[in-house]
Formats: C-alpha cells, structure tokens, sequence
C-alpha cells in the first residue's frame, strides 16, 4: 500500500510553478472520460426526441459544444488538481497567437456551419449551386459541407463560403422548380407550328410534369430569329441539365422532320471597289 502511495504521490515538474502528481493524471484521465461516457448518454436521449430532419443538425452542434465542454473541463480539473492556468497560458502565449492565426479560418467555419444549420440554409438532399459549382448536398460537417455533382464527383465546400458568397438552394422551396429553354426559329416558319411542336416535347419527356403547365413564350423578334421560350416543371432537379439536352435533342428532330430551320447569326458583307 505504501509502495503505491508513492507512486500515486510521484510529482512531475514541468516547472517550478507547473507541478503534477501521478494522481492527479490519472484523476484528469478519469474525469475526461467519464465526461465523454456522460455526452454519449447526453446525445442518445435528445436525439430520440428530436425529429428525424433534426437530428443531422443537431449532431452538427453537438460536435462543436462537445470540444467546447472537453477544454472546459480539462481547464477546470487542472486548477483543482493545483496547476496554475494562468501561468501555463502566460507562458504560452505566443504559440496561442499563432494558432490563433493560423485557425482563423478553420473557426469561421465552424460558426458558419452552425449558422447554416441554426437558419435552415441547407439540408441533406438539397441541390445547391455555389461558385458555379451544382451538387446535392449528402454531408454536413462542423467545418465542411460535400456536395456531389452530376458527374459524380465530391465538392467539399469550407462553410465560410456560404456565408461570404451567394447561394443559390435550388430546392429550398421544395422539389419542384420550373425551369426553360430558349429557342431560336427562322424568320417565315409557322409560329403555330413551332410552339405545337414545343409542347409536344416537353409531354413527351418522361421526367417533365405533365400535371403542371407547360408553356411556349414568343419572347422576342431577334436580329436573326423568332426567339421561344419553352417552360416545364421538374422534380428532378439533380438531372435538370440531362433533361435539357434530351430536350433539345427531341427539338431538333422534331423541327428537322417539319422543315423548321433553326438559324445562326449571318452578316451581310459589302464590298466596294477602288475605281482609282
């Protein structure tokens, strides 16, 4: 017994102001985890009274005050276990400034990720477009948020940007967007036909709602074309730009089949002789 009494009295001096025994480590261990086990029992109850929409974001702030309460702990037990904080920051502070700088950005993503998700500005599944970049969101982290693009590629977007830059949610409102294509005729073809020829497109797609009105717009006399605009609504926005170019594919075969040209930008070019 005495034996291990001297052990758990054992001092270790990291200086002569910072002083630790063996004890006390051992007591740090167990309050670190016994406040990790009670986070865990902490996390398991609110979880199972929270919706399932809301338990992503909650994980989400949960991971942030989770490190909260870890350094305020560990601060906490250290004082009582006799070790002067305010010498051992003191000590420390030129490697506490510049981590300070140096971690400036990863903390303006950790609170933009909690405003994110405090104002509903993006969910799981959403479709986003940020940068020129569109994904849909499946991964929202304390510092990142990963989007996959339509070429299945993974964009992992720093939270920071969210906040700095504009973002366009293009599910926000739910699934269902309207989107449009534009359409140029030549002059002389049959408007009527044109906008019968468009309408029928858009019906034909599988994945364009017929329940919703699809529409055909005379927009303009252009320079060198009659300009359309062809409306339809999706609910499968991840695909909108795929369910475009079927579309234009379809337009094309139709207007080759009708004898409807569709024209490109043609210059008149004069030449004048020099009689000299």
């Amino acid at each position: 017994m005495e034996v291990l009494n001297n052990i758990l009295n054992f001092t270790i001096n990291f200086s002569d102001k910072i002083q630790i025994t063996v004890k006390g480590i051992l007591v740090l261990v167990a309050i670190f985890f016994a406040t990790s086990f009670f986070l865990k029992v902490i996390r398991k109850i609110v979880n199972r009274r929270l919706e399932e929409r809301d338990k992503d974001k909650f994980k989400v702030i949960f991971s942030f005050l989770k490190y909260f309460i870890y350094v305020l702990v560990i601060i906490i037990a250290l004082d009582s276990l006799g070790v002067k904080i305010s010498v051992l920051l003191t000590s420390s502070a030129a490697l506490l400034v510049g981590l300070g700088l140096g971690l400036q950005t990863l903390f303006q993503d950790i609170i933009s990720g909690i405003f994110m998700l405090l104002d509903k500005t993006i969910h799981i599944n959403d479709v986003i477009e940020v940068e020129g970049k569109v994904g849909k969101v499946f991964e929202i982290n304390l510092r990142t948020t990963r989007a996959m693009t339509v070429d299945d590629k993974v964009i992992i977007i720093p939270n920071h940007i969210f906040l700095a830059n504009s973002l366009y949610n293009w599910t926000q409102n739910g699934q269902l967007i309207i989107e449009s294509i534009d359409i140029g005729v030549a002059y002389g073809s049959d408007v009527e036909k044109v906008k019968e020829l468009l309408l029928e497109t858009a019906k034909e797609h599988p994945k364009v709602l017929n329940t919703k009105k699809i529409d055909v717009l005379f927009m303009d006399f252009g320079e060198s074309a009659l300009q359309f605009r062809l409306r339809f609504s999706t609910r499968d926005s991840f695909s909108l730009f795929k369910i475009k170019s079927d579309l234009r594919f379809i337009i094309d075969k139709k207007f080759r089949e009708n004898n409807i040209q569709i024209p490109f930008p043609q210059r008149d070019v004069h030449l004048i002789q020099n009689k000299d």
